[in-house]
């Protein structure tokens, strides 16, 4: 029998034509009350929509569903199987075969539900398909995605287990095909699906789905036997894909006992559609919620403390390069590097956003820099360039991918001064801050003048055409400049061993005779507006030819002069030499969430690819020289103004 909610709920409109005064009338319904109504599925509660409710009636059905609901779905059955079936009595039968199962936990009625929705969808006849303006068209593709969550639902209740087999149905079984080493992706194979529809997602500002068939799901790729892999991509990502169960000729296959159809799981980042009679289909795809499972399980919250801290707590981990997706050919990098105390995860909002405009998935890959943010600046700044030149190094050692030629680096906070770093030309000023001696006159082993050399003796990185400053301390933070935090933080904060080997030797030499540092000065020293690195830095200039932006926050609305974001003020993040600088009215220094400060770097970012795109086509180089045109310089932008 059909549950108790079901017959309660026919009954209940069975019996409110009873209770009118003559034998046809209406009642006036509030607006909620009509679309409450018009929107009455099985998808939404226990009683099946009104539709259909009338083909149970036109074969007077009703009862027989309340009472013997297997029976009744075998008689609708049959009249598919007669072949003179309408699209409404398929549909009614996918809609109650998943109503049905769903309350009795028979995966034979999902996996028919799956069926019959797909030939509604689907169906070989042109004269049966729905007219394109039928509302049962959604119903159907949501009935599909919720029936296959039935029918494939894992004992844990929380995956999906596809398998190839034969299954049964009520009226047969399904030959299902589904080869397991055809889902790759990044040199690993995809499994632990999740679908993503049984999660809400808090901290994201928006949830983009894009409707279409299948199931959206968030998985997880494991490394395949002798398949490489791309290195960028963090062990415990998860990839959105989707899955899709397709049958030939659905409706002639449906009026028979044995039904052939193949199961496909794809990653919607490198397919978005999939065929179906001969057309392109739209996937059904949930990469917000992707992104908030990936961020819940790689527990980004939990490391910011740690790495900022580093060994003091035991749980260094290595500077690196992280992504959600491999490597890809002909689309522009764009580095985040996050600032003090934070983790990749701050740019969780600005990703999803961003990745949800098609225009900017189709130019752009995201990688993400991490690392210790207690450390001093000019060495995270050297790991971060050192991991951008492997990277180029290792995926294009020919230089045939121009796109990675106009990589673009985005750095919030402290991040922002790593990001200057990538794109200057110091000589020797930054070693001139704490010794009068050349490097090469100092008596240092080897291995500490390489390091020495590779941290304070800076040049350009080729490959970065573009920089974008989020909240940047560019002449430090009086926050900072306190001697109690300093203090704090120098006893704190524990340095990479190889710094601190190398530093000893610089204060053990006895050719440097003029040493001017005292101890290795933290992230937090250098981030003083009285420190020598940070004072040496701000008068850098940027390398010709690298187009810059800034994106300032402020708390207030008075002079920008006197304004601060709570964390660096207006003076100290404001550039000249900029191409463009968006004040953001009202925001707080971690902005880079803030709607405005997203939709700014859109802006940037579509503009960057329109110039890199005029580029190629003009044939002018590796190089994207004329970026920081200077026709554009400076454009300042207060919030909500026009450039």
């Amino acid at each position: 029998m059909i549950g108790r909610g079901t017959a309660a709920g026919l009954a209940a409109l069975a019996l409110t034509g009873a209770a009118c005064s003559g034998p046809v009338g209406v009642t006036r319904l509030t607006p909620i009350q009509q679309q409450t109504l018009l929107a009455q599925t099985a998808l939404t509660g226990n009683v099946p929509s009104e539709r259909s409710q009338i083909v149970l009636r036109r074969y007077r059905l009703t009862q027989t569903y309340v009472d013997q609901p297997e029976l009744a779905l075998a008689t609708l059955h049959a009249v598919v199987l007669w072949g003179n079936a309408d699209p409404d009595e398929v549909l009614a039968l996918a809609e109650l075969s998943y109503l049905y199962a769903r309350q009795s936990g028979s995966q034979p009625h999902a996996l028919a539900a799956a069926l019959y929705a797909y030939a509604f969808l689907f169906p070989e006849d042109p004269a049966q398909r729905p007219p394109p303006m039928d509302a049962g068209l959604g119903w159907a593709t949501n009935l599909y995605a919720a029936s296959l969550i039935e029918a494939f639902r894992a004992p844990d209740g929380r995956t999906l287990a596809f398998r190839s087999g034969v299954y049964p149905l009520p009226f047969g079984s399904l030959r299902l095909a589904f080869d397991e080493s055809q889902t790759p992706w990044a040199g690993r194979a995809l499994t632990d699906f999740v679908p993503t529809v049984q999660y809400a997602v808090h901290g994201l500002h928006n949830r983009y789905r894009q409707d279409g068939i299948g199931v959206p799901l968030a998985a997880r790729p494991v490394p395949m036997a002798d398949a490489g892999g791309d290195d960028l991509v963090a062990d415990v990502v998860r990839v959105p894909a989707t899955a899709v169960l397709l049958v030939e000729r659905p409706r002639e296959q449906l009026a028979g006992r044995d039904v052939q159809g193949r199961l496909e799981i794809i990653a919607v980042d490198t397919q978005e559609t999939v065929g179906i009679d001969g057309l392109a289909r739209p996937l059904e795809t949930d990469r917000s919620a992707t992104l908030a499972i990936t961020l819940t399980e790689m527990a980004f919250w939990r490391q910011e403390l740690a790495n900022f801290l580093g060994d003091a707590l035991g749980t260094r981990a290595p500077a690196h390069l992280m992504a959600r997706q491999p490597y890809q050919v002909g689309r522009i990098p764009v580095v985040l590097v996050h600032g003090t105390r934070s983790s990749p995860g701050r740019w969780a909002n600005l990703v999803n956003d961003l990745e949800s405009d098609p225009r900017i998935r189709a130019r752009y890959q995201f990688w993400f820099f991490s690392y210790d943010s207690g450390n001093p600046i000019p060495f995270s700044a050297m790991l971060l360039r050192r991991a951008l030149r492997d990277a180029v190094a290792r995926f294009d050692p020919d230089g045939r991918d121009p796109a990675l030629r106009h990589m673009v680096v985005i750095g919030h906070s402290q991040g922002g001064l790593l990001t200057k770093m990538t794109v200057i030309d110091s000589g020797s000023a930054f070693w001139d801050n704490f010794s009068s001696v050349p490097i090469d006159e100092a008596g240092l082993p080897d291995h500490s003048r390489r390091l020495v050399e590779e941290v304070l003796f800076v040049t350009p990185l080729p490959f970065v055409s573009r920089v974008i400053f989020i909240a940047t301390p560019h002449r430090g933070s009086d926050l900072a400049s306190g001697a109690i935090a300093r203090r704090l933080a120098a006893r704190l904060i524990s340095m990479p061993r190889e710094l601190v080997e190398a530093a000893t030797d610089v204060l053990r030499d006895p050719s440097v005779h003029a040493v001017k540092m005292q101890r290795l000065p933290t992230a937090i020293d250098n981030m003083s507006p009285h420190h020598p690195f940070i004072a040496t830095l701000s008068g850098i200039p940027i390398a010709p030819g690298v187009a810059v932006n800034s994106i300032i926050p402020v708390s207030g609305f008075g002079p920008l002069e006197d304004e601060t974001d709570g964390v660096v003020t207006y003076r100290s993040a404001h550039l000249e030499a900029v191409e463009s600088e968006r004040i953001v009215r009202g925001s707080s220094h971690s902005t880079q969430s803030d709607p405005r400060t997203i939709d700014e770097v859109r802006r940037i970012l579509l503009r960057h690819a329109r110039l890199a795109e005029e580029a190629a086509a003009a044939s002018a180089g590796d190089r994207l020289d004329f970026i920081g045109d200077s026709t554009e310089i400076p454009v300042h932008r207060e919030d909500g103004g026009d450039e």
